[in-house]
């Protein structure tokens, strides 16, 4: 493979059952090589792509000083503004690298039923009140369209991957209906100094849940993707399209059948660097906090144990901060 594959959702979006299964079994077989597609025709509206991506530059071109009023005021806390040298996403793949060339904001759903699950003791530490800045104006409507659009976005992704997996096509619908899932705005800024030794915009790393599905910008300095014989592979980043990527939750769901890839974003090229900024939209896809993530093999054949949708993300939230927000 020399290139990431596209798959066009259209048709299988328009209900006909026969072109879902189509679709679901072209993930299938994509997935079993590399867990990276492109997905064109797949509805979400320009406006709402280009709104938030909008908002997102916006904010993060104010000076430091005023990002930095939307820092969370309890450190830790995965929500607001997070700044340069606090993460460093290699570490929760065991490799020690300098911290990430990156600045994100982190939010996650805007409201959510007054019901235990999400009110308990254990749902509060995933359904948090978000916080948004002052400038610019809009930014949290932007944000609220847009995470909607990947709700009805990720359903579906879901129920074509279960036919493509050979499960029942719910499957996945009450693991995931009460999701847990975070967005970041991801913003790579102009590099106007050398980055230390092993330093990237984003260290080599797999991600947390079940799909990733990234909105970027075709700039100098992008992501890239390790094929399971360790050659990396440039990914284009289109405004109008989403790359999909599968996360360590859907790979142990499937006994190791699709691949979590380590990913990484790379620097820009010296010549580019002092003038190449870079944004990217990232939803993380996350099952229920308590749906039990098990091995769909034959008995006798799981690779990993059962382990709990919210427990693995905490641990690799822990893992990856290395300072204080």
């Amino acid at each position: 493979m020399s290139d990431i594959p596209v798959i066009d959702l259209s048709s299988a979006l328009g209900g006909d059952a026969a072109a879902r299964l189509r679709t679901g079994r072209e993930m299938d077989r994509i997935c079993r090589e590399i867990g990276f597609f492109t997905i064109t025709g797949h509805g979400v509206p320009a406006a709402v792509m280009d709104g938030l991506r909008d908002k997102g530059n916006a904010f993060f071109g104010l000076p430091l000083q005023e990002k930095l009023r939307a820092v969370h005021p309890v450190k830790g806390t995965p929500r607001g503004y997070i700044a340069l040298g606090v993460e460093a996403l290699s570490h929760g793949n065991a490799v020690e690298t300098p911290p990430d060339l990156k600045e994100y904001y982190h939010f996650g759903r805007e409201s959510w039923p007054g019901e235990p699950y999400y009110t308990s003791e254990e749902g509060l530490r995933y359904f948090r009140p978000n916080l948004w800045p002052e400038q610019p104006p809009g930014f949290a409507d932007a944000a609220a369209a847009y995470y909607a659009e990947m709700e009805k976005l990720t359903v579906e992704m879901m129920r074509l991957a279960a036919l493509g997996l050979g499960i029942p096509e719910r499957f996945f619908d009450d693991k995931i209906d009460r999701h847990i899932t975070a967005m970041r705005l991801n913003h790579y800024p102009e590099q106007l100094t050398p980055p230390a030794p092993g330093q990237l915009r984003a260290g080599a790393h797999t991600d947390y849940g079940l799909l990733t599905i990234l909105n970027g910008e075709n700039v100098p300095g992008g992501l890239q993707a390790q094929t399971r014989d360790g050659r990396w592979l440039d990914v284009e980043t289109d405004p109008r399209s989403f790359v999909v990527n599968i996360g360590d939750l859907l790979m142990r769901w499937t006994n190791d059948r699709w691949v979590s890839n380590v990913h990484r974003v790379v620097n820009p090229p010296d010549s580019a660097a002092a003038r190449s900024r870079r944004l990217s939209i990232a939803f993380f896809h996350h099952p229920n906090y308590d749906a039990a993530i098990e091995c769909i093999a034959p008995p006798g054949q799981a690779k990993y144990p059962p382990v709990l949708s919210g427990a693995y993300r905490d641990e690799k939230y822990r893992q990856t901060r290395v300072a204080a927000a």
